[in-house]
């Protein structure tokens, strides 16, 4: 049996390298889940022809902004849009893992990965309002596969910025054990300035 110095030790070790190896995980999920709201905004099939269309066509959100047909398009765009910058924001901040503490440094890019979850939600409620609009007649047109993976994306936003707070509460509780660890160590100085 190991005493409990050592004990913790190693539990202290496993910790640590798990929780490194998730961190690392959840990066590079960031990074994917980046390149799916990226493919989400710039692909046009949204909706598009389905087999009982008479014609072929599809449409999406990335195009001029003031040749989109109706405002709910706009709006959809501008919410998907902003998903795609905040995420990218979010990859961004990675570098902040070299200056600050890095519990910090999960909670701010989890707020993003929220925010972004947020206009994704927006995004995807607002778009199907357009279908009805003068210079836009859906006819037999049908969902295609761009606005469901921005549904896909919605889940992995929350899971992701669920675990960036996990991950950031994991950090802050493990430097709060490394300072009381440390603290331990550290002689008691008696002596007056």
């Amino acid at each position: 049996m190991l005493p409990a110095s050592e004990a913790a030790k190693i539990y202290q070790t496993n910790y640590v390298r798990n929780s490194r190896a998730i961190g690392v995980l959840w990066a590079i999920f960031t990074i994917l889940f980046a390149i799916v709201n990226v493919v989400c905004f710039i692909q046009p099939y949204w909706i598009g022809d389905g087999v009982d269309t008479p014609q072929a066509g599809y449409f999406g959100l990335f195009t001029e902004f003031s040749s989109i047909p109706s405002g709910a398009f706009k709006a959809a765009s501008f919410f998907i849009g902003m998903s795609m910058v905040l995420v990218l924001t979010c990859i961004t901040c990675f570098a902040l893992f070299f200056f600050c503490s890095t519990g910090t440094v999960y909670k701010i890019c989890g707020w993003m990965q929220l925010a972004a979850g947020t206009c994704l939600i927006l995004g995807c409620m607002i778009y199907p309002d357009g279908w009805d609009s003068d210079e836009y007649t859906l006819g037999a047109c049908s969902v295609r596969w761009a606005y469901i993976l921005a549904i896909m994306g919605i889940l992995d936003a929350l899971i992701l910025s669920f675990l960036a707070f996990v991950l950031g509460n994991r950090q802050d509780s493990l430097m709060s054990e490394e300072l009381l660890g440390d603290s331990k160590k550290a002689p008691k100085t008696t002596g007056l300035l």
